[in-house]
């Protein structure tokens, strides 16, 4: 059972989540084959105060 982890800013609205997780499960049958109900995907929000590159905070780069 493959498992696909998104972390990604919080903010995203639960029709963009679900829009994902379809593109990425048919995606994922698309490339390696297998089982749309075998896919399952894994959202993780995080704030941009929890998020650095490069030693800096997110936040610090990409304001609200």
């Amino acid at each position: 059972m493959p498992i696909i982890k998104v972390d990604m800013f919080t903010g995203r609205t639960r029709e963009q989540k679900r829009a994902l997780a379809r593109e990425l499960t048919e995606a994922f049958v698309r490339a390696v084959g297998g089982k749309p109900e075998s896919v399952t995907i894994v959202f993780q929000d995080v704030a941009k105060e929890d998020w650095a590159v490069a030693g800096a905070l997110m936040a610090d780069k990409v304001p609200d």
